[in-house]
């Protein structure tokens, strides 16, 4: 696969996983814990879970294609535990 196209792929996993993140933190938890409505909390739950894996699994595959330093590539994956933090790697990283 050529590199702009997996800098593409990897940066709508990035969107997604952190947009998947924001609906986990500010919709479905506070429906769980404030109005006792778990049910979103297991469905958005998952689907992040799993962009977060594909997350983890892109930055190394980006670490190798654009020859990221293991500062750079630690820096991103840091950033996918903080809420708006692919937003950033998006912005700083990629091209």
């Amino acid at each position: 696969m050529d590199k702009t196209k997996s800098i593409k792929i990897f940066k709508i996993i990035s969107t997604l996983e952190a947009i998947s993140f924001l609906v986990l933190l500010l919709i479905a938890m506070p429906l769980k814990y404030i109005w006792d409505m778990p049910s979103l909390v297991r469905i958005v739950g998952m689907a992040h879970g799993i962009l977060f894996v594909l997350y983890v699994f892109g930055a190394y595959y980006m670490y190798e294609k654009l020859n990221w330093n293991i500062k750079q590539l630690l820096i991103v994956i840091l950033c996918s535990v903080l809420p708006l933090g692919p937003f950033y790697v998006e912005r700083k990283y990629l091209p």
